[in-house]
């Protein structure tokens, strides 16, 4: 088939190791004479076929089952095949030592979905959602990744982008004919519609929190003053030892993190130093790192003991806060405001964890219908909003005009549909390669 690429890539699709398979992709224009003639002769295409792989010299590499996709049937959209190889390093290395004296090059990262992308058989989001179904580590971070792989996300965008090219050219066609007495409420019309496709733009920014969340996960510090129980509650919450637990203050110096997952979302809990002042310059820096750690963190769990001083005093910084009084079973359990537990005996644990459950979910929770997951998708779309807004406020129509179709450009790169190549790079470069 002809192809956009003159060259031929190959890499390993599978884990590197010692496995019981190997999976090696290649994909380019001379992928089907390649297979040919590892194999002797072109296999049936999409139909798995047992066959001995064999070098320049004839010598038999791995009795291994290919499959052949001719394009533009194909992941990439090009001619490619699958070579799945006995797992040993030998093997693999002398496949690819094959291929490459064949003309065959390693891929780099990302590069069979990129790809995929130039052939139209995905857009940019859908590919974005590749890498992002890759480094799922919960089921709803896995779920948000097979809807964006799906379409949902781009159905809404181009859905949204048709929207607009439709407003653009009701705006042309009253520039066209500026001296038609058309009638006031046509003019009324489009500035309504083009103020609610930029409400319906904003709506969706306010919901781009969560998805972003969902696919990197959401980190709680735990904070307060020493000798409150921070390294006994993440030990509690991870169910092993993270931190070392000492009734020595200060003991923990730096930020210790663990993963957890909470509501099907990944939550990377902080242990931070005791809040005090020191004259320790080890202690301070950890107390810095603290503070400065807290200010980035999604939640922060403020312990404090009862009859204790509390050295936090975030009422003002607009940080979300949930109050626990901790070491309950030697306080007692009755507490004015927040939650009392005891990470020792496990009392107050359960209602913990429901709190913690409770911000998860509505930090990350799945939202009901397709949100943006990356900081390249809300400036885009950011952009669009100003441009819309700029076209409600522009005093001749040619502006209005010239301000739409800025929005049409923006909210174009998200998918891809225009100014892709500025951003190819840096999506694909994320990738791991073999994929």
């Amino acid at each position: 088939m002809q192809t956009a690429f003159g060259d031929t890539i190959f890499a390993v699709a599978s884990g590197l190791g010692r496995t019981a398979l190997t999976i090696v992709r290649v994909s380019g224009p001379e992928a089907g004479r390649y297979l040919s003639s590892l194999c002797g002769r072109l296999p049936v295409p999409r139909r798995a076929t047992l066959s001995a792989l064999r070098d320049e010299d004839g010598d038999v590499l791995d009795r291994a089952l290919v499959l052949w996709f001719p394009g533009p049937g194909s992941y990439t959209g090009e001619d490619s095949c699958e070579l799945h190889l006995h797992g040993g390093s030998a093997v693999l290395d002398g496949v690819a030592r094959a291929l490459t004296a064949l003309g065959a090059r390693p891929a780099e990262p990302g590069e069979f979905t990129r790809r995929a992308v130039t052939y139209g058989r995905m857009d940019l989001l859908e590919a974005e959602a590749v890498a992002d179904l890759i480094d799922a580590e919960t089921a709803l971070q896995r779920h948000q990744a097979l809807q964006q792989l799906g379409g949902a996300l781009s159905a809404v965008y181009v859905g949204w982008a048709g929207r607009l090219l439709r407003l653009l050219a009701q705006q042309e066609a009253l520039i066209d004919f500026p001296d038609d007495d058309l009638p006031p409420a046509v003019e009324a019309g489009l500035v309504s519609e083009i103020a609610a496709l930029r409400d319906a733009f904003r709506d969706h920014l306010v919901e781009a929190s969560r998805g972003e969340r969902l696919r990197t996960g959401v980190v709680f510090a735990i904070a307060g003053a020493p000798n409150v129980g921070k390294s006994t509650l993440i030990n509690a919450l991870c169910q092993r030892d993270v931190a070392i637990v000492s009734p020595q203050a200060g003991t923990t110096r730096d930020v210790l993190e663990a993963r957890v997952v909470i509501e099907g979302v990944p939550v990377t809990l902080l242990d931070t130093a005791g809040l005090r002042d020191s004259d320790d310059p080890v202690e301070a820096e950890g107390i810095r790192r603290a503070r400065e750690r807290m200010r980035l963190a999604s939640l922060v769990i403020a312990l404090q003991v009862s009859g204790h001083s509390d050295p936090l005093d975030l009422s003002h910084s607009g940080l979300p806060v949930l109050a626990v009084w901790t070491k309950a079973d030697l306080t007692g359990s009755l507490v004015e405001d927040g939650l009392a537990i005891s990470a020792h005996t496990g009392e107050g644990m359960d209602r913990l964890w429901a709190a913690l459950g409770e911000a998860t979910r509505r930090l990350a929770g799945v939202a009901a219908s397709p949100v943006l997951t990356r900081e390249r998708h809300r400036t885009a779309l950011t952009r669009a909003v100003e441009n819309l807004t700029a076209s409600l406020d522009a005093p001749l129509p040619e502006l209005r005009g010239e301000e739409l179709r800025l929005a049409v450009l923006a909210l174009g790169r998200i998918t891809g549909a225009v100014g892709i190549e500025d951003v190819l790079d840096s999506i694909f470069g994320q990738f791991c390669i073999g994929k």
